[in-house]
């Protein structure tokens, strides 16, 4: 969600490398950017409501200062105004903050300032805090921190300037994302890697109820208590390459067609030169015998895929699991215990349901498992053991590359229990590791469709409504494929399974609604046949997604999307490609921002 970036240096300029990481973190989602910097002893501050640009557009990068922090605002508390853009600044103009997260008790605090005569400007949370640190320093910012952190409920990472405390930034975290970049002469604080990847690659990841003070040549953490503390530095294996579009027009397109080098990497990965999917010692001790269930928890994206790892590890392992959201897990008394490994899954490791729930896991005794893409990710911090997905970094806000890297990781994961659990012999288990290689050579293939996938979202780009549906595991990725749709294109499009039709959903379809029909599994195709043909009698635009050998859909289709003659139990990966493909063509033929969608963010931070 909302971007901080720091900077305390001696050479460049503060104001153009704060823009530059302000223009690395665009991804993340917001609707304002401001800048606050210390020049001449004194406290500077711009900031302005929609695109970076409009801010770009006001402020001098040629102003003499070396220290200074940034922030893109998603808005939380408060409508994206330019009043209600971070940075805020203190009563006495001296302090600014920038802050993720959300303040519980800021109404209380709020209140009690006001009783000693503060005045607010804005309707955020956030200002609360600049106030509260001007009147609580006494001169050091780490026990001024500590007191202010005592003061506040709720979640944050956050960034503090103060003009009577020129060279420093103080900063903090408690269930926010925040780390720490060290340079030569140069040090930074982000709230996630691309931000400083221009600078550096060696990172040190606060963790939760940590404080630091940040100086050109230094670097100092403390603990909640403002104790010195040692934390060891971290070398990020991204690079500017990854992180940039490489002639493509836009992130999510280069994503996509990433994916066979993605799966090509874990398999390289994660499969030993024996030919046995290796996690190293990631498992320890864990006897997977003993394990009577596993429970996958995610949101979103990585929700979706853990519904393919649920169909794997039942197929491959032999193992009762369910899948759930993350945001809910926690309410709903979940009955964990010390004989279930829950799976935690998230591309950022910073998705803040996921982290809560993992830590309701953690407390009921049971074992837990981070699936992240970011290493040093709190959520591989928290975690008992954590595998890492190799998709480099994904900048778009829709996630597609990552889901690849998640599945496939999922796919090995069930391997590799099911053979130590007897659920399936080591012939079994050779075979079916085997047909995963063919997988990025087939995804590859897919591109070759691209000119036609395109050419059908130009048909389907001024319809309001779509509809996916699939059957057993087509189900599950039906409702990848109409997430996509939804959150780049804005099309409203729903999944349903196809054997549902006639308990109701059939009613919401009209003359040229558009229906994606996806069968990929030999022992459905008839009866997908049967309700493309239902739908298809009541006037939709019927869409088969399936494999080049079922020819007998094209009797019923008005488009045929065709992937490679994959195993049943891998298809399904396969099938999301295209499906991803057509949500960015759709966005494309529309005018939309593909990579930064209206009202979402790339990793949500917040509850």
């Amino acid at each position: 969600m909302c971007g901080i970036i720091g900077y305390v240096g001696g050479a460049d300029k503060a104001v153009e490398v704060i823009l530059d990481g302000l223009t690395k973190l665009e991804y993340r989602g917001y609707d304002s950017a401001g800048i606050a910097i210390i020049e001449n002893g004194k406290l500077f501050v711009e900031k302005k409501s929609g695109r970076l640009e409009n801010l770009k557009s006001v402020i001098r990068t040629d102003k003499e200062s070396h220290l200074g922090i940034g922030h893109t605002r998603w808005a939380t508390h408060g409508v994206p105004t330019d009043v209600n853009a971070h940075p805020h600044v203190s009563f006495n103009n001296k302090v600014a903050v920038v802050h993720n997260g959300i303040i519980e008790n800021y109404a209380t605090i709020k209140e009690q300032l006001r009783a000693e005569g503060v005045c607010f400007t804005s309707d955020t949370d956030t200002e609360v805090i600049a106030h509260l640190y001007a009147k609580l320093f006494d001169g050091d910012p780490v026990t001024t921190m500590v007191a202010l952190k005592k003061k506040m409920r709720g979640t944050y990472a956050l960034g503090i300037v103060n003009s009577d405390d020129p060279e420093r930034i103080v900063c903090a975290r408690k269930e926010g994302p925040l780390i720490i970049g060290l340079g030569e002469d140069k040090n930074f604080i982000a709230s996630d890697v691309p931000a400083i990847l221009k600078y550096t690659r060696d990172v040190i990841f606060l963790d939760d109820d940590e404080i630091a003070v940040i100086e050109k040549d230094k670097v100092s953490v403390y603990d909640a208590e403002g104790r010195l503390i040692e934390k060891e530095s971290k070398k990020i294996e991204w690079d500017m390459d990854q992180a940039s579009k490489a002639g493509y027009p836009h992130f999510m397109l280069k994503e996509i067609e990433e994916e066979p080098a993605v799966v090509e990497k874990t398999l390289g990965i994660y499969v030993n030169p024996k030919g046995d999917v290796d996690f190293g010692e990631t498992f320890g001790k864990i006897d997977f015998e003993k394990i009577e269930q596993i429970d996958i928890v995610a949101c979103g994206t990585a929700y979706y895929a853990g519904l393919q790892g649920e169909y794997f590890l039942k197929k491959n392992a032999g193992l009762k699991t369910a899948v759930e959201i993350a945001s809910e897990f926690r309410y709903s008394d979940p009955f964990v215990d010390q004989k279930h490994l829950v799976i935690f899954i998230s591309q950022s490791g910073e998705t803040l349901d996921s982290i809560m729930a993992l830590k309701t896991a953690r407390e009921k005794g049971a074992k837990t498992l981070a699936i992240a893409n970011v290493l040093g990710s709190t959520i591989t911090r928290e975690a008992d053991m954590a595998l890492y997905t190799l998709a480099g970094p994904e900048i778009s806000v829709a996630s597609t590359k990552a889901y690849t890297a998640q599945v496939t990781m999922l796919y090995l994961l069930s391997l590799y229990v099911g053979l130590r659990r007897k659920a399936i012999t080591k012939a079994q288990y050779d075979q079916r590791l085997d047909k995963i290689y063919v997988l990025s050579e087939y995804i590859g293939n897919v591109f070759f469709q691209k000119e036609k996938i395109k050419a059908l979202a130009a048909e389907i780009r001024e319809k309001e409504h779509a509809f996916y549906i699939g059957r057993g595991i087509d189900e599950k990725i039906a409702r990848e494929g109409a997430l996509k749709m939804k959150e780049i294109s804005y099309v409203h499009a729903e999944s349903f399974p196809g054997g549902e039709l006639k308990h109701g959903t059939i009613a919401l379809i009209e003359q040229g609604t558009p229906v994606v029909v996806i069968a990929t599994q030999k022992d459905m195709v008839e009866k997908m046949l049967s309700n493309a043909k239902e739908v298809k009698a009541r006037g939709a635009f019927v869409i088969v997604l399936t494999k080049k050998a079922c020819k007998e859909l094209e009797e019923v289709a008005d488009r045929m999307i065709y992937i490679d003659d994959i195993d049943d139990m891998l298809a399904p990966l396969l099938a999301v490609t295209p499906m991803q493909l057509l949500a960015y063509y759709t966005a494309c033929a529309k005018g939309l921002d593909v990579d930064k969608p209206r009202n979402l963010a790339k990793s949500v931070t917040v509850e």
